[in-house]
């Protein structure tokens, strides 16, 4: 495509935890990219998702679900979804519709730039057409704060190309800032860590996934095959025995479960290698968590 303008710029995704912010950036690139889980708060980083619309690049930032905690991994991702906000040139608010507008006022509170955003009220197919205009009645008493108000969903196959052009209507003329035939600036193996993590969450129950974490050791790339190590990192010995489960049945199910998931994405075979390591009250301690990369 010749351009003889260009328009690109960074698009921050949040909303409350488990708003569907992971899975409509998913469902928009057409790729599995983002961690998705039914458990909230399973998002913890920053995560750049890259989508072209005809001379325009939109730079996604999936975010953590915007909460308050005084635990010290939570502080962490309250403060990526703060500064995805702040360097963003474009915010999309992601609003359930069954949700109050509490959620979306405590948004307007914390965007203190005043940048400009547009609200995705998501989850449309799950109510009735009258439900969805009485939200959107709700939402007129904000109408001089957001720039759109668009109902989405994933299950009725939102146009995402009309979504697109909406965004890029409101970004900057600017260069791309990177290749447009790239779908993320993460690392291949950050993208591993995630899915190895979502299937912690899908595989296990209760509290677990929250106290565990994931270090990639090392990836051997062959033409045909990828091999995987990986540690699952977790804060007590109880909570190892129960990730391995009884004869090491709970980690071979998630070893499966993430081996498909990268098969997926990679396009080739996987042979995958978990580990199961200790690393006491990591989720507490601020060095702790910087050596998992979670760096306040």
């Amino acid at each position: 495509m010749s351009c003889e303008e260009t328009k690109a710029g960074f698009v921050a995704v949040v909303g409350r935890p488990n708003a569907g912010k992971s899975s409509l950036l998913n469902f928009f690139v057409g790729e599995k990219l983002a961690m998705v889980s039914h458990k909230a708060n399973a998002t913890r980083k920053r995560l750049n998702i890259i989508a072209m619309h005809e001379c325009c690049q939109i730079i996604f930032v999936d975010t953590p679900g915007i909460h308050e905690s005084e635990r010290l991994m939570n502080r962490f991702m309250l403060e990526e979804a703060l500064k995805a906000m702040g360097d963003a040139d474009l915010i999309l608010f992601l609003s359930p519709v069954t949700d109050s507008l509490k959620e979306y006022e405590h948004f307007l509170e914390l965007n203190k730039k005043n940048i400009p955003h547009i609200v995705l009220l998501t989850k449309v197919d799950e109510v009735k057409n009258e439900k969805v205009l009485k939200k959107i009645t709700e939402f007129q008493k904000y109408q001089e704060r957001f720039l759109e108000l668009i109902p989405v969903s994933i299950k009725r196959g939102t146009d995402k190309e009309a979504v697109f052009s909406t965004i890029c209507k409101h970004l900057p003329t600017h260069p791309w800032y990177y290749d447009p035939e790239i779908l993320t600036t993460d690392k291949m193996k950050d993208i591993y860590k995630e899915l190895i993590r979502e299937s912690i969450f899908e595989k296990t129950s209760k509290e677990i996934p929250y106290f565990t974490d994931v270090v990639i050791e090392r990836v051997e790339e062959l033409p045909d095959l990828e091999k995987i190590y990986a540690q699952i990192v977790v804060e007590k010995k109880s909570q190892k025995g129960i990730v391995i489960g009884k004869d090491g049945e709970t980690l071979r199910r998630i070893g499966h479960h993430a081996r498909k998931l990268i098969e997926d994405l990679s396009g080739k075979k996987v042979f995958l290698k978990l580990f199961v390591v200790v690393k006491h009250g990591w989720t507490k301690d601020k060095k702790s968590l910087g050596e998992l990369g979670y760096n306040f």
